[in-house]
């Protein structure tokens, strides 16, 4: 990945975690639940793995092709699963981002995706990296304000696996999104 080194290593330790707790969350929920959590470890330990600062480790030559394989097949299957839900579009949006940044890393793309754009905006960010950009800004933003507090009294609240918490598990999703806009922002 492009970029400074530290802010690398922060984000592979995010997502990694992030990664690390959707696999905790395999093993609790429903089948459909399990299966959106896989999906979501898959991204996470996908991005960890993107992330690593290009200063530390030489990537060989072929790794972007195969990030794009591994993002455009996991496209393809949450496209599937969007058949049955439209909460699956946004595994889509971000598995066609990390399959975007993995072409804008390969060599020969000229230093990163804004080599050989011809749609770049007024300040030089090409067009397809703006609109993901402000795709997952009003991502983030929607997933935080999920996670606000609200006021309605509720009773009490039952003991629950760490695997099967929903409030973690949107927060995984929002620390994603982070991770997602920080890395556009290296393109």
């Amino acid at each position: 990945m492009h970029g400074p080194v530290l802010p690398g290593w922060l984000l592979v330790a995010l997502c990694a975690a992030t990664g690390s707790y959707c696999l905790l969350r395999m093993r609790s929920g429903s089948a459909q639940a399990r299966g959106a959590a896989g999906g979501e470890a898959v991204m996470g330990f996908g991005m960890a793995a993107m992330a690593v600062p290009g200063a530390f480790l030489s990537p060989p030559p072929w790794l972007p092709a195969g990030y794009a394989v591994i993002f455009g097949g996991a496209a393809l299957r949450a496209l599937w699963l969007a058949r049955g839900g439209v909460h699956h579009l946004h595994h889509v949006v971000g598995s066609l981002a990390m399959v975007y940044m993995a072409l804008a890393m390969a060599p020969g793309a000229g230093g990163g995706a804004h080599a050989g754009h011809e749609g770049h905006a007024a300040g030089g960010v090409p067009l397809l990296t703006g609109a993901l950009l402000l795709y997952f800004a009003g991502y983030v933003l929607s997933a935080g304000a999920r996670l606000l507090p609200t006021t309605s009294g509720g009773g009490s609240v039952a003991a629950v696996s760490w695997g099967a918490r929903p409030e973690l598990a949107l927060a995984c999703r929002l620390s994603m999104g982070i991770a997602m806009l920080a890395m556009l922002g290296m393109v």
